[in-house]
């Protein structure tokens, strides 16, 4: 830990300057000269019109970035230079950990499923937890889930008050995914209500279909998020191997912490980690040398917190996963 010091600097009284010369027609000629009308020069944006044109903003970068990162490839953590757009990982990354958040709400989940279709251009994210209610908000007077997935600026995380274990915390989280897609569904089973859910978003959230509700039995609870990226707002024209790679490592990442009691499956297969410290050893896998097994210390501090430490080669590494 370091403490900052004040910093403390001994200042010069400021030298006079010469009075300024009045010019009334500046201001008007750059104005004039830029050819633009006030309206022109001046706008009001949607906010889901301020999104789509400040990207950045929100989402993270929309250009491509080559960084050195862990990916997940043939079943083990390899370290290597990455070429992605951060952006649409970060869609990708709202909706898996909604999905995963879901553990927190509702113990008796054991199951999340996440299928990459890269030729398809298509997502599908599916937890068994329990389903987004299927009821109409009686204040907003649309259904819950429309509500949560389909309107800005909605959330279960505005209290404060209370103490705080899932991601998101600002209303935006889905609905950023949903934005950029030209094609969003949102599924639940809400067994409580005994009532299953079905809607379409299209042209990035600027289009919805009218909600399709059914009967469900009172064991169905579940909901699944299945969304296209808009690949042109990512200047892709493909799902790249780079960024499904890191999408991988991500769903890795969640069977690490999810433990022994969800199951996680990614394109039909059980991914092959237990516990977080099946996950750990992915890591000293890769880093040990041939024939040679790193040694690690291993804790697990409670329920929330893991930690595991072993010798890493040339520098300092370390590798934090909420």
């Amino acid at each position: 830990l370091a403490r900052t010091q004040p910093l403390c600097a001994a200042m010069a009284p400021a030298a006079k300057k010469p009075p300024l010369k009045s010019s009334s027609s500046h201001n008007s000629a750059a104005g004039d000269a830029a050819g633009k009308t006030i309206e022109e020069m001046y706008q009001k944006k949607t906010q889901l019109e301020h999104i789509l044109l400040r990207p950045d903003t929100y989402v993270g970068s929309v250009q491509n970035h080559t960084q050195t990162l862990w990916v997940y490839e043939d079943g083990a953590m390899v370290n290597r230079p990455v070429s992605y757009v951060p952006g649409l990982y970060k869609i990708f990354d709202e909706i898996l950990v909604n999905a995963a958040d879901n553990k927190q709400r509702d113990p008796s989940m054991d199951s999340l499923k996440v299928d990459i279709d890269v030729e398809g251009c298509c997502i599908s994210i599916y937890n068994n937890g329990d389903g987004v209610p299927v009821e109409i908000h009686q204040e907003e007077g649309v259904y819950v889930p429309e509500l949560i997935f389909g309107h800005l600026l909605t959330s279960s995380n505005y209290d404060d008050n209370e103490r705080k274990t899932t991601g998101g915390r600002n209303g935006y989280g889905a609905k950023l995914a949903n934005i950029f897609s030209t094609e969003f569904v949102i599924e639940t089973a809400d067994g409580h209500r005994l009532k299953r859910y079905r809607q379409v978003f299209s042209e990035n959230m600027g289009k919805k279909s009218e909600p399709e509700i059914k009967k469900c039995k009172q064991s169905e609870n579940w909901t699944r998020v299945t969304f296209k990226p808009d690949l042109a707002k990512f200047n892709m024209t493909e799902l790249e191997a780079d960024v499904v790679a890191l999408m991988r490592k991500r769903v890795v990442d969640m069977a690490g912490t999810l433990g022994k009691t969800v199951k996680v499956e990614l394109n039909g297969e059980k991914v092959a980690v237990k516990s977080f410290s099946d996950y750990v050893q992915l890591y000293i896998n890769s880093a040990s040398k041939e024939g040679i097994d790193l040694p690690r210390i291993y804790q697990k501090i409670n329920d929330r917190w893991e930690v595991c430490v072993s010798l890493s080669e040339g520098q300092f590494q370390q590798v934090s996963v909420a």
